[in-house]
């Protein structure tokens, strides 16, 4: 195996523009941006950003296990979407994909994508090493530093 792999699929844009679908170099891993295609790389779901944010996430994580990964690899989302006000339909998908293992994430509103039936693309990080998971480490107490007037406040009441 060399020290970087490419999975490319069967959407039309990957031979026009020059891209893979996924790379990996060693344990790092980059799913291009993904949208709502099915194997025969036509888009599904026109009008329905749900149903396309799902169909993304399917795809990426299609691309992940040819690759040997899973889900709970990736470590980054970015989302490009058409309309913001349809946050709620993107956030459900990511959720349902991710709730167990949430990555870093990122939601975008652009202008248009490739194709005008395209409303979401999505992006994704992944890391293959064998670092344990944490997640739901709980940050620690931050202690509240004295300010210096309560110092030295503190210090000419305790002169002898």
């Amino acid at each position: 195996m060399s020290a970087i792999s490419r999975i490319s699929t069967n959407t039309p844009w990957e031979p026009i523009v020059g891209y893979s679908r996924l790379v990996r170099a060693g344990d790092l891993v980059a799913v291009s941006g993904t949208t709502a295609t099915d194997d025969r790389g036509m888009i599904v779901g026109a009008g329905q950003m749900y149903v396309q944010a799902r169909q993304a996430l399917v795809n990426i994580r299609t691309a992940l296990e040819r690759a040997g990964l899973a889900m709970h690899h990736v470590i980054r989302t970015r989302m490009f979407v058409t309309d913001m006000t349809r946050f709620a339909e993107v956030a459900r998908a990511h959720k349902e994909f991710f709730a167990a293992a949430p990555p870093a994430s990122t939601v975008v509103e652009v202008r248009r994508l490739a194709h005008p039936d395209m409303m979401i693309e999505i992006e994704a990080d992944a890391y293959a090493g064998t670092a344990t998971s944490q997640t739901s480490a709980k940050p620690k107490a931050s202690v509240k530093p004295k300010s210096a007037k309560k110092i030295a406040a503190k210090k000419s009441t305790r002169r002898k």
